[in-house]
């Protein structure tokens, strides 16, 4: 093998010492990052540019030359509102339903992640039995696509299905866990927990495996109590590695689209229409199509996600300096 690779090496050689000659060692490490600052930019960059464009102007027309300039008026009728706690007052009251729905998916989402993770992580970096078994269980979900996940759960919550199946045959009796606002929305956040927990939960079991074990043993020579080790020594060793789970998790949680829209499409009503299906609706799937107000809301949204990775920086920061 080395002798067919060694004559291409030699060839390739000859124009990068050139290059080398040219522009000098230290300027050389930028022949081998342009390729991927190209892609990063054309991918990146460019539609984020794009999207600040398309905020900023109106109609229902694709290419930017047939969009007048129109500045803040986007921005303006999103927030356009008497009282933001009540959306039925805003001018774009769709936008502030997903904001609320989105805001109240987060905070039970994100809290029963971490709890769940974290009970989850302590059990299983205990000395129990099958123990690799039971960490490929609760990560398996992990590895569902969204829409097998939302199709999985909708087929046994639907009218005629599994769960009702089941009801019917104890005698309690079904219901329609689909079409009622309030458990549907449950049901949301149950699913989303149950699909990406065995993410959370390996992140806090590295962490956990990491605390040192001599730690634990001086607690176990000084008779701590388990609830006390935990509280005093688990937790705080762990705290740097929670922020990353919470943010993490936080992100994920604004971003939720693809699983719900597949299991209830938004519904019943509004009860599950979240920001980014808004964005979604607004700009591709609706008519007219409005994408300035799609980019101003998505605009909205990735503000919002910058905050909450700049809290992280800070936090970590923070923790590092004592």
């Amino acid at each position: 093998m080395l002798h067919v690779i060694s004559p291409i090496m030699r060839v390739i050689e000859i124009p990068m010492l050139a290059l080398q000659r040219v522009l000098g060692i230290n300027k050389l490490a930028w022949v081998f990052l342009f390729p991927n600052l190209l892609l990063f930019g054309l991918f990146a960059f460019l539609p984020v540019i794009l999207n600040v464009v398309y905020a900023t102007t109106g109609g229902d027309n694709v290419l930017l030359a047939d969009r007048p300039y129109v500045g803040p008026r986007n921005f303006g009728t999103l927030m356009d509102c008497s009282n933001y706690l009540d959306p039925n007052s805003c001018r774009e009251d769709k936008f502030w339903r997903a904001v609320w729905n989105t805001s109240w998916f987060v905070t039970l989402q994100v809290g029963m992640m971490v709890c769940f993770s974290l009970l989850t992580a302590v059990i299983l970096n205990g000395e129990i039995r099958a123990r690799g078994f039971f960490r490929s269980v609760f990560f398996f979900p992990v590895l569902l696509s969204p829409v097998v996940v939302a199709l999985i759960w909708k087929w046994i919550l639907q009218r005629e299905g599994v769960l009702n199946a089941f009801l019917d045959w104890t005698g309690i009796g079904g219901f329609n866990w689909l079409v009622d606002a309030q458990w549907a929305f449950g049901w949301s956040v149950f699913i989303s927990v149950w699909a990406h927990m065995g993410f959370y939960t390996l992140i806090l079991l590295a962490g956990l495996q990491a605390i040192p074990r001599d730690v634990y043993d001086a607690a176990t020579m000084d008779r701590a109590s388990p609830w006390r080790t935990f509280r005093r020594i688990t937790l705080p060793l762990l705290a740097p590695t929670m922020l990353v789970v919470l943010v993490l998790a936080l992100i994920k949680g604004v971003q939720t689209f693809d699983e719900i829209y597949a299991f209830t499409g938004g519904g019943p009503g509004t009860a599950t229409t979240f920001i980014i299906q808004y964005i979604y609706e607004e700009g591709f799937a609706g008519a007219p199509r409005l994408f300035g107000l799609a980019a101003a809301a998505s605009l909205l949204v990735a503000l919002v996600l910058i905050l909450l990775t700049l809290v992280q920086l800070w936090a970590n920061r923070k923790n590092a300096n004592g």
